[in-house]
């Protein structure tokens, strides 16, 4: 049988055998944790004050905007600063700092049968638990599944794909836990009135493949759908293509194609909501990288500084380069001490021999980016066009349709820095669209 997939896109290195067959295990409790204000949306308004007590699970921040997920404290503590620190995105944003008391007390939650839930009552559990893409865009879940009026959904799909090399956080869920990715795939249907389910997973993954047929063997209208092996798979324009074999127009949403595409992750958490009603405090983080000892899948708890989650591994080998994510799309760090957040799926740690960039030569117009790019771009026309600032031509070759998923950057022989110029690109064009 010919696996689906899509054009374009490249085939690195897995890289995934250091942590594939890892189970899924509890890291220490921290001692202290980092609770950014800002994970998903716009930023939310602190609920608690310095010197506070606050229990596991409760609500710390807040926003009244509606593109917004509150937060929640991940460990039984005290508030000892609510003050700005980097986040593993780069960017700066303010933090609730809990030095924890080790009792690990939790508030008092209740969990729920998913029959005996509202579409509306659905709505409200997904906001209250601070629910948002786990993949890394941490988009809030709630406003992803209330569509603009005159636009529904006919399909689900969870994205297991994991295309990026080195990460198996992914993998190891859907293997461990096919049932509650099936309670989660169930609620996105209810909650959406779409008719059809999908997992769409590599097929460098048989384990999860098997675990997850058989866990939907009972449901009629769920399948599970084996793809290529093919870097950017789990990009939701490339997903729903390969799936559903729709087109995602330039500049529109997975709705516009009638789909809802949600990470594995979410999918996790959203179960775990209903049968407990605990909010999103914790998540699996792959812990990997040639530097480390014990690579791990861990399960941790959100706040978590990179620095302790890396003792835990063991180093034993000089460090080139820390990256938050997969060596993709992941961001480049100056210091281990940034919290877990929920967008964290990897954690990633290069020697300075791997981490090397090569020098950057002229383009030899090969075209092998051409071939490459999973949107259909001309990216050496676009690098031309952004190195030398003429925005109207990058707009006009839509350099705002880019992903940013470095498949042509992968397989450029002259090494051009082919991102970084096409993501100024997108910056420009979007300014300049606000400006007018």
């Amino acid at each position: 049988m010919e696996l689906r997939t899509f054009l374009g896109g490249v085939h690195p290195a897995p890289s995934k055998d250091r942590t594939a067959a890892s189970p899924i295990e509890a890291a220490p409790l921290p001692k202290r944790v980092v609770i950014p204000l800002v994970q998903g949306g716009a930023p939310c308004e602190p609920l608690v004050k310095q010197g506070d007590a606050v229990l596991a699970g409760q609500k710390i921040g807040e926003s009244k905007a509606f593109v917004s997920a509150p937060v929640h404290a991940s460990i039984s503590g005290k508030v000892t600063a609510i003050e700005t620190h980097l986040l593993p995105t780069g960017r700066e944003a303010p933090a609730v700092v809990i030095e924890g008391d080790e009792s690990d007390t939790w508030v008092e939650t209740k969990g729920h049968a998913l029959d005996g839930l509202t579409v509306e009552d659905l709505k409200a559990l997904i906001r209250e638990a601070g629910l948002v893409g786990m993949g890394g865009a941490m988009f809030p879940a709630h406003v992803k599944v209330s569509p603009p009026p005159g636009k529904t959904f006919d399909s689900v799909i969870i994205n297991g794909a994991e295309c990026e090399p080195y990460l198996t956080c992914d993998q190891r869920l859907m293997t461990e836990e096919p049932e509650k990715i099936i309670l989660g795939l169930r609620a996105w249907l209810k909650v959406t009135g779409a008719e059809r389910g999908y997992i769409g997973i590599e097929n460098n993954k048989p384990e999860a493949i098997s675990a997850l047929k058989a866990a939907a063997a009972g449901e009629g209208n769920v399948e599970v759908v084996p793809l290529l092996t093919k870097y950017p798979q789990g990009s939701e324009k490339q997903l729903i293509k390969a799936i559903l074999g729709r087109e995602v127009p330039s500049g529109g949403l997975p709705v516009d194609a009638g789909a809802l595409v949600q990470n594995v992750g979410t999918t996790y958490a959203l179960a775990t909501a209903i049968e407990s009603g605990r909010p999103l405090v914790e998540r699996v983080v792959t812990v990997t990288g040639t530097p480390l000892k014990a690579p791990r899948n861990l399960k941790v708890r959100l706040g978590t500084l990179f620095s302790d989650l890396l003792a835990y591994c063991g180093l034993e080998g000089e460090v080139g380069k820390v990256i938050s994510g997969g060596p993709m799309m992941g961001i480049a760090l100056p210091t281990t001490d940034v919290p877990v957040i929920k967008g964290t799926s990897g954690i990633l740690l290069l020697t300075p021999a791997e981490a090397e960039i090569p020098p950057e030569r002229a383009c030899i117009r090969c075209g092998r980016c051409v071939d490459a790019c999973p949107i259909g771009l001309i990216p050496t026309f676009l690098d031309q066009f952004c190195r030398k600032e003429m925005w109207d031509r990058a707009e006009e070759y839509h350099v705002q349709d880019c992903i940013e998923c470095g498949s042509c950057a992968y397989v450029c022989p002259s090494k051009r820095h082919l991102v970084p110029a096409l993501r100024l690109g997108k910056a420009e064009v979007l300014a300049r669209r606000r400006r007018k």
